[in-house]
């Protein structure tokens, strides 16, 4: 079975998430997807993040309905951490410090799997831009699929100029596909990319945040159920 793992802060997961998902299904013939949302995301450990446990609660609620879409809890903190829900934000030094690199948890993650599974990485063009900072880069690319999800404005040739050093082709090979859309295959040794367009939604997790903090709807943005979830428990309210 294919098999896709969508990581994130989701704070909060919304109607984009879903989107691409959806079409990480379609293209790649996934039979399920599951959903991890971060601990402690390594690119944003000084950055406050609303409590693991809500934005875990947010993942399950927009996905009640999926019967493919699942939530892990594959980078839960430890009991203590989760239990810690008094306040509406955690800072980085309040929660387990330990961060969820991505090539731990693709590794855990593929131990649950059968071997004849296939792992698909879903990640947007914006975060696969900084592939090459992650931790283990090449390490990570070779153990499952990328799925990226472009937007307008980015070519094939970026795509394969964001690889680490010694999996990007020579400037000589990728400059002549500086014009073209990054859509397609992206097939080179250690890495195969499928890349998706027309799946650019013009929603972003701060948006949705600002507007819970002004008391505005939500429902445009997320799920009732999430749209519900974020009133009843007061969340991004300053």
């Amino acid at each position: 079975m294919n098999i896709g793992l969508f990581g994130g802060t989701f704070d909060p997961i919304h109607k984009g998430h879903l989107a691409l998902a959806q079409a990480a299904q379609e293209r790649c013939d996934l039979g399920r997807i599951y959903f991890v949302p971060a601990n402690v995301p390594p690119h944003k450990q000084k950055q406050p993040l609303t409590l693991y446990c809500h934005r875990y609660a947010m993942v399950a609620l927009a996905l009640m309905d999926q019967k493919t879409f699942l939530p892990s809890p594959i980078e839960a903190p430890d009991s203590t951490s989760v239990a810690e829900s008094g306040g509406k934000k955690s800072h980085p030094t309040h929660e387990a410090r330990n961060p969820n690199y991505s090539i731990d948890t693709v590794l855990r993650f593929k131990h649950t799997l059968k071997k004849a599974d296939r792992l698909f990485f879903l990640i947007g063009i914006d975060a696969f831009k900084e592939i090459s900072t992650w931790r283990e880069p090449e390490a990570l690319l070779h153990e499952c699929d990328f799925i990226v999800a472009s937007r307008p404005g980015y070519s094939l040739a970026d795509v394969a100029n964001a690889l680490p050093q010694k999996l990007r082709p020579k400037s000589s090979i990728t400059k002549p596909f500086s014009k073209q859309p990054a859509q397609g295959d992206l097939v080179l040794p250690g890495v195969t990319i499928h890349l998706l367009d027309n799946v650019n939604q013009n929603i972003s997790a701060t948006t949705i945040r600002q507007a819970a903090a002004a008391n505005r709807p939500l429902t445009k943005f997320v799920t009732p159920e999430v749209a519900e979830y974020i009133k009843k428990m007061s969340l991004y309210r300053s």
